[in-house]
């Protein structure tokens, strides 16, 4: 079953599944900061060859003064607070692989799945980054990485969706800002509406990214918000015709490699236990009997894979 193909789908019992067929639109890129939207679209389009990208880093120019107005946690100010940590996710993890038909393609399948996400109405951008780490993570938003260690060690299609799903239910929960604003309570700092690109106090929009820089990239989410992403993550990626235990594929491999892999900075110390993760997944699979009639296009991705060792 083609996962991109609204004809094979044999499970509208689950809901309405979209598939989609060309690059994804980045429009909702502009209602950042421009200044630092220019940093993120040289980051992520270094040699200017993307129109849809080159295109927003026009348009971005009249954003700022939309975005002041407003001083709210609205979608504006999410996605500016996720494009400070992006920025900081390049600086770690490096830099966008230069493939453009295997972003293109990466971009394809995490846009057919947010579709299906309850917040389909915000943009994702989906990157794969040069990086020895297997690790993924997403910022408030819908920026959304994978490093090429992690996509290696993928056999199929439906394996990269459970992990994309998982990033993208994470974005749909606003798990990461839910993290900071417990936090600064606990700190004092007041409200995170607070700090905006609004705010005259550079200094604490600063520290706010700070904090949640090191919960995103250092100590992790809360465990129990890891495993509602995985949760949610089978029946998102169910949804969109994907077999859904692609994503315990993957928490396997990444256990077997447990004990001889780098910790610092990847899914092993950012994430619960593994094994834990397996078992909670496993459960969770009775609810769907007929995953193996699911789509994994291993063919398909086995293409893409391929360009990563060349």
């Amino acid at each position: 079953m083609n996962a991109f193909d609204k004809k094979s789908d044999n499970h509208d019992h689950m809901g309405r599944r979209y598939f989609i067929r060309g690059a994804f639109s980045l429009t909702g890129l502009l209602f950042a900061s421009p200044l630092m939207a220019f940093d993120l679209f040289d980051l992520i389009d270094p040699e200017g060859k993307s129109e849809q990208i080159q295109k927003a880093k026009k348009i971005a120019k009249g954003a700022g003064k939309f975005f002041s107005s407003s001083n709210e946690i609205d979608y504006q100010s999410e996605f500016s607070i996720g494009e400070s940590l992006a920025l900081e996710g390049f600086r770690r993890y490096g830099l966008a692989v230069k493939d453009k038909k295997l972003q293109k393609y990466v971009n394809l399948v995490g846009n057919a799945i947010a579709l299906n996400s309850i917040r389909n109405n915000i943009p994702y951008y989906f990157v794969v980054v040069n990086c020895h780490l297997q690790n993924a993570f997403s910022c408030p938003g819908g920026i959304i990485f994978i490093s090429s260690d992690l996509f290696k060690i993928m056999d199929d299609e439906a394996e990269l969706a459970g992990v994309l799903s998982h990033e993208i239910e994470h974005v749909c929960r606003k798990h990461a800002l839910h993290s900071i604003q417990r936090a600064r309570a606990l700190e004092g700092l007041g409200e995170i509406a607070d700090v905006t690109l609004k705010s005259k106090d550079k200094k604490n929009f600063q520290n706010a990214i700070s904090g949640l820089q090191t919960i995103l990239f250092d100590k992790g989410l809360d465990k129990n918000m890891e495993y509602e992403a995985d949760r949610r993550a089978l029946h998102l990626a169910y949804r969109t015709g994907y077999d859904p235990e692609g994503l315990i594929r993957v928490l396997t491999k990444l256990k077997a490699k447990e004990g001889h892999s780098i910790s610092r900075g990847s899914w092993f110390s950012t994430h619960p236990p593994i094994n834990l993760r397996i078992q909670e997944t496993r459960n969770e699979m009775v609810k769907y009997s007929d995953a193996q009639s699911m789509a994994r296009s291993k063919k398909r991705f086995l293409w893409y894979k391929k360009r990563l060792n060349v």
